[in-house]
């Protein structure tokens, strides 16, 4: 879903094309114009056919991109940052960079997009009747109706991660009070609902109607896919509550002058010794982060004559974090920036205490699991009986 494509920027949201986007855009021209418009405009050119199925196509992607727009507003408004919006195969995604704080602001980030879409359904509704006689106008409008009508209602089935599901999950998180409860039953309920399309599509594709069941088992995928994601993701961050910086940061960080070359930083000792990112520091000063992509920059011919000041990331421009800061908002933080580190700093001394990686908290994750894993597993068991 990331954008190859930039097409510019609304309240300061990046707007992109994903490259998926162009084969939909296309199979959604092709089927207007030699399908849809021919049977319900009879009698046009084949040039005024391919000619009106661009335009409602743009005009329909027009709509997808108004309906994440809708979400992006009430996210923004609810102080909630939105990295960019991006159309691609299946739609449309406002990337979010962190959860709702609260139910409400959950809910009405949720409900904006469908609500665009039902006001879209509306004015085109208008248009057709406005249009009547007029069958370039009235045809297009009509068919613009449908779409942004069926759009607000598919979005609408209760299974995360569609709006509905987001919503569903709102409604249960404002009258239980536990949001990882309500995350857990909106997933599970996005799950069923892919299962649904899954089988639905596969009972099409058996009995004939193979294209429309491929794409409904596609859908299915997909949406089983984010809801399984989801998931993970909400237990993880339950696993994580409560948790600090400093607790999973790393002290054993390498420490390197800004004057030593790349070649010297990134000796065969030092790699298979899995170290990712290296603290710069002059005579104790922190001067900065060199990681391994600043390395990759780097062509490998010149390692031995570039120094790592030229290629490191200043402490100026670096996101840091105490070690008091809670685990998920110093994860968020990284998120945000774009970031897989960040140093720990002591705000009272201003000394970088170590290095608070992804790989990190994917390893105390996975450790979380495997020893859960074993214990349950022993406990299950029964113990072994007494020997005399």
């Amino acid at each position: 879903m990331k954008a190859s494509v930039r097409l510019g920027r609304i309240w300061n949201i990046p707007i992109g094309l994903s490259t998926s986007w162009f084969f939909i855009f296309a199979l959604v021209t092709w089927s207007l114009a030699t399908g849809v418009f021919p049977t319900t405009i009879p009698g046009l050119d084949a040039g005024v056919y391919w000619l009106l199925g661009l335009v409602t196509s743009v005009l329909f992607f027009s709509s997808v991109l108004a309906h994440e727009l809708g979400h992006a507003f009430f996210a923004l408004r609810n102080s909630v940052p939105v990295r960019a919006i991006t159309l691609f195969f299946f739609g449309g995604v406002a990337e979010i960079t962190r959860e709702p704080k609260n139910a409400g602001a959950e809910f009405r980030i949720a409900i904006a997009g469908p609500l665009v879409s039902l006001m879209l359904a509306a004015l085109f509704g208008g248009l057709t009747v406005l249009g009547q006689g007029l069958a370039i106008v009235e045809g297009p409008a009509l068919w613009l109706a449908r779409i942004n009508l069926m759009l607000a209602l598919f979005n609408m089935i209760p299974g995360f991660p569609l709006d509905g599901g987001r919503v569903l999950r709102a409604i249960v998180w404002r009258f239980s009070g536990d949001e990882f409860r309500a995350t857990k039953l909106a997933t599970g309920a996005g799950q069923l609902v892919a299962f649904g399309f899954i089988g639905v599509g596969v009972f099409n594709a058996l009995t004939g109607d193979f294209v429309n069941g491929l794409w409904l088992v596609f859908i299915g995928l997909f949406l089983n896919s984010a809801a399984a994601g989801s998931r993970q993701q909400a237990v993880a961050q339950k696993a994580l509550q409560g948790m600090t910086a400093g607790q999973l940061m790393s002290r054993s960080t390498l420490r390197v002058p800004s004057w030593v070359t790349v070649g010297d930083a990134l000796d065969p000792q030092t790699l298979s010794q899995g170290h990712r990112a290296f603290l710069v520091q002059d005579f104790g000063q922190f001067r900065g982060l060199f990681t391994l992509t600043d390395a990759a920059r780097v062509p490998r011919s010149q390692w031995t004559q570039t120094k790592i000041e030229q290629v490191m990331t200043p402490s100026a421009k670096l996101v840091t974090v105490e070690p008091e800061t809670e685990l998920l908002t110093a994860l968020q933080a990284m998120d945000e920036a774009g970031a897989h580190q960040v140093p720990v700093v002591d705000s009272a001394t201003g000394d970088v205490l170590g290095l608070l990686s992804r790989d990190h908290v994917a390893a105390y994750l996975q450790a979380q699991g495997e020893l859960t894993s074993k214990t349950a597993k022993n406990q299950g068991q029964s113990p072994a009986p007494n020997k005399a």
